[in-house]
């Protein structure tokens, strides 16, 4: 897998660096098949009446399908764990579906052999 990380808006401390890595490797865990993770950290422009606003952005390349999820938070960290939890829950989405697509095709070749 590859992992691409970049910062905009802040400097990329090696402390952020190594705990996207941490975080973004981890998703190897819930889909084995991933070949590159592109992830954006950084924090929106500065005059929000809220503070500072800080982003994640991630593209995730899987064989025949991209997923793309961005999440705002008041802490950087905060943003990193929200995108990973949400690539979680796309990644029991992507699964289900081509498990339901194996189920579709071990039909239509049974029915096939039984006639």
């Amino acid at each position: 897998m590859i992992l691409a990380i970049q910062a905009k808006g802040v400097d990329m401390t090696d402390a952020i660096k190594q705990y996207a890595e941490e975080k973004m490797s981890s998703l190897e865990k819930y889909f084995d098949n991933i070949t590159q993770i592109d992830v954006t950290v950084g924090m929106r422009s500065n005059h929000h009446k809220q503070g500072k606003i800080f982003y994640t952005e991630a593209n995730v390349h899987l064989p025949k399908k991209k997923i793309y999820m961005s999440k705002d938070a008041e802490s950087l960290y905060k943003s990193i764990d929200k995108v990973r939890d949400h690539l979680k829950v796309e990644f029991e989405k992507v699964k289900g579906h081509m498990r339901h697509k194996e189920r579709e095709n071990i039909r239509e070749q049974k029915a096939y052999q039984s006639e």
